[in-house]
């Protein structure tokens, strides 16, 4: 009866510890799992973290007219292509400058191509921050003209340290926010709408 009980014991102790073995596996196993999800969360986050030329519009609301033309003119895909491209991102405020009416107007349909014309005035191919920018200006006496995807070009100074941008037509906007990192390519934001010829 003894050896019995003792056997019971040992049978009992050693289910015990290979449920506990097997239940310290399965633990095992739940936390790699929880690892592995958690390591792939972070890496998608990571590669969602920086939008998008668009998206760090979109989610800017001081960017909330220039977003509106973009769509407008239908220019996201291209502005949410692999580029680097370099945006002068004119503000609400530079949009606001314009004579009045002059945003609804451009806002309409049957001015979708002179719209898109003047919104790819303010994008450059590549990435340009505003160190290269500042050294291209220094570079050259001062002045530094840009190729802009509608085909006209921007000159770009320096004034008091502020980069500013001369348009096709003699106007100026002053760069007030530089170097806004998007996934593809960087945003500086702009005080005034540029305008091509």
């Amino acid at each position: 009866m003894k050896i019995l009980k003792t056997f019971t014991v040992l049978a009992v102790a050693g289910l015990f510890f290979a449920s506990c073995g097997e239940a310290k596996k399965n633990t095992e196993e739940v936390v790699e799992t929880e690892v592995a999800e958690a390591s792939e969360e972070m890496a998608m986050s990571e590669v969602q973290e920086t939008p998008t030329i668009v998206g760090v519009a979109a989610g800017n609301e001081n960017f909330s007219t220039l977003v509106a033309a973009v769509k407008a003119a239908d220019l996201v895909d291209a502005l949410n292509g692999e580029g680097p491209l370099t945006v002068f991102a004119p503000t609400n405020a530079a949009f606001a400058k314009l004579p009045e009416g002059t945003v609804a107007t451009l806002l309409m349909p049957e001015n979708k191509s002179t719209l898109a014309g003047i919104l790819t005035y303010h994008v450059v191919a590549g990435k340009f921050e505003a160190a290269a920018v500042i050294d291209a200006i220094n570079s050259n006496e001062g002045k530094f003209t840009v190729d802009t995807l509608n085909g006209g070009q921007i000159t770009l100074s320096l004034n008091n340290g502020n980069v500013i941008l001369t348009d096709a037509n003699g106007g100026t906007s002053t760069v007030v926010i530089a170097d806004v990192a998007a996934s593809n390519g960087v945003i500086h934001a702009i005080d005034s709408v540029v305008m091509p010829k």
